[in-house]
């Protein structure tokens, strides 16, 4: 076994008397810079601002990483939190495009009755107000089918008018649906007068946009431009209704534009004006009769 050196046998005694009196030393010590901080203010401030230069830069190194977590954190936290605010507004932005749809389907349709209240009808009139749901297209059909029918006092007759001017009139009435025919449909006959010269015509549908002027006065001379309304004639439609504008007068005929775009028809006014008229009339058969 090594036996101990005199180093080793001289400092034992020193290191088991430093562990005995290292408190009441740190006591002492503790003490004696109270005095001091006391006497000597200034010293203690200016040893201790160069303890506190020294280490400054060991606690910036070691204050870097821990800023540096720091930042990463407030990232990550600042994308969680993007995150769930960009699902909130995907939320509502959707909510805004299907609330925009339906502003846009209102506006639109408030704008299509607004433009049928242009035209006001006499007092002594009734009408029922109607969505376009079906249009007869095709070379041999010009008309539409509406929202309205008999059960809501459309019948037979009746003209189809927006705010713009006629339409047609109503060729076919159901319970809850009713056919109106166009005034560019080839059985349309709507008899009218020329605005500026009151020459009088018959507008007949060809089963083209632009319906045909019929029946004008060898004297008539209509001009391009000029207005076309109802005559009241025939007692089918009242006078004054407006029906279009002369856009062709030569070799070809006289055509008239409707005022009314009737491929893009939303809504029509079904108009009772308790005319008579001349629409065929189905008569009942007459009565058997019996022999004497």
């Amino acid at each position: 076994m090594k036996r101990p050196g005199p180093v080793s046998r001289f400092a034992a005694p020193l290191k088991l008397f430093a562990q005995r009196f290292n408190f009441l030393f740190l006591i002492a010590a503790a003490i004696g810079l109270m005095v001091l901080g006391k006497a000597e203010t200034a010293v203690v401030e200016r040893m201790r601002m160069l303890v506190a230069d020294a280490f400054v830069p060991i606690l910036g190194a070691i204050a870097r990483p821990v800023a540096t977590v720091n930042q990463a954190l407030d990232r990550v936290n600042e994308v969680i939190h993007v995150h769930a605010e960009n699902a909130r507004l995907r939320e509502e932005n959707e909510r805004l495009l299907q609330w925009q749809s339906v502003a846009r389907k209102l506006e639109a349709e408030n704008k299509s009755l607004r433009d049928m209240l242009h035209f006001t009808p006499e007092a002594s009139v009734s009408y029922v107000s109607a969505r376009v749901v079906g249009h007869g297209g095709g070379s041999f059909l010009r008309a539409v089918l509406v929202t309205a029918g008999s059960g809501d006092g459309v019948a037979k007759g009746q003209a189809a008018v927006t705010g713009d001017g006629l339409v047609g009139r109503v060729s076919e009435v159901g319970q809850r649906s009713a056919r109106v025919l166009l005034i560019t449909d080839i059985n349309s006959l709507v008899p009218v007068v020329l605005e500026t010269s009151r020459d009088r015509a018959v507008l007949s549908g060809d089963n083209s946009e632009r319906p045909r002027l019929l029946f004008l006065p060898p004297t008539a001379r209509p001009q391009v431009g000029e207005r076309v309304t109802t005559s009241g004639h025939g007692g089918v439609f009242p006078a004054g209704l407006p029906v279009g504008v002369v856009v062709a007068a030569g070799d070809g005929g006289v055509r008239v534009q409707p005022f009314v775009d009737l491929d893009r028809l939303e809504h029509v006014r079904l108009v009772e004006y308790g005319l008579g008229g001349t629409l065929p009339v189905s008569a009942p058969p007459p009565a058997p009769r019996r022999g004497r």
